[in-house]
C-alpha cells in the first residue's frame, strides 16, 4: 500500500470517530433527559445516560472557574491534537499498534475538543456500574482515546520486545 493511501487510511479512521462521536452525543442530547435520564441497555451493568462533564476525564477542573478550566483544556487538548496529528503524519508509512493507537487518539481528541470550544463542557453517556459500584460516565471520543493509548502501550510492551529478541 502507497505510503498516502495508508496516511489517508489513518486520518480516516480519525475523522470516523469524530462523526461517531458526534452522532452519539446529539443522538443522546435529543434522546435521553439531562441528568436524570437512562436507558438500560444491559440491567445491572450498563445504561446510556446525559451527563454534562465541564471538566477533564474523570471530572478533573470541573470546580475551577469556567474561565480557567475552559482556558486550561482547551490549550491542553490543542497542543496534545497537533503533536499527535505531527506524529501521525511522520509515522503514517504504514498501518501499525502505533499508528492506529494515534489515530484513535487524534480522532478522540478532536471529539472532546470540538465540544469543549462550542459548549465549554464534553456530553457523556456511557455508564458502567454493578451494584453501587459506578464508572464515571465517557463517551466515543474518550473510549477512542483510551483504546489507542493501549494500542500504544502493546507496541511499546510486547511488540518492541519481540523485535529485539
Amino acid at each position: 500500500m502507497k505510503q498516502a493511501q495508508v496516511r489517508a487510511g489513518l486520518f480516516g479512521l480519525s475523522l470516523l470517530i469524530i462523526i461517531l462521536d458526534r452522532i452519539t452525543k446529539l443522538w443522546v442530547a435529543s434522546h435521553v433527559e439531562l441528568y436524570y435520564g437512562s436507558i438500560i441497555v444491559i440491567p445491572s451493568y450498563f445504561s446510556i445516560t446525559h451527563v454534562e462533564n465541564p471538566g477533564a476525564a474523570f471530572s478533573l477542573l470541573a470546580n475551577a472557574s469556567p474561565a480557567v478550566r475552559s482556558t486550561v483544556l482547551i490549550t491542553f487538548s490543542s497542543l496534545a491534537m497537533i503533536v499527535v496529528a505531527i506524529v501521525l503524519w511522520r509515522m503514517g508509512r504504514e498501518w501499525t499498534f502505533t499508528t492506529a493507537g494515534l489515530a484513535l487518539v487524534l480522532g478522540g481528541a478532536i471529539g472532546n475538543l470540538w465540544d469543549r470550544v462550542i459548549r465549554h463542557k464534553v456530553t457523556d453517556f456511557l455508564h458502567f456500574y454493578v451494584g453501587t459500584w459506578s464508572w464515571p460516565d465517557f463517551n466515543v471520543a474518550d473510549s477512542a482515546i483510551v483504546v489507542g493509548a493501549c494500542l500504544l502501550m502493546f507496541q511499546i510492551i510486547f511488540v518492541r520486545q519481540t523485535a529485539r529478541a
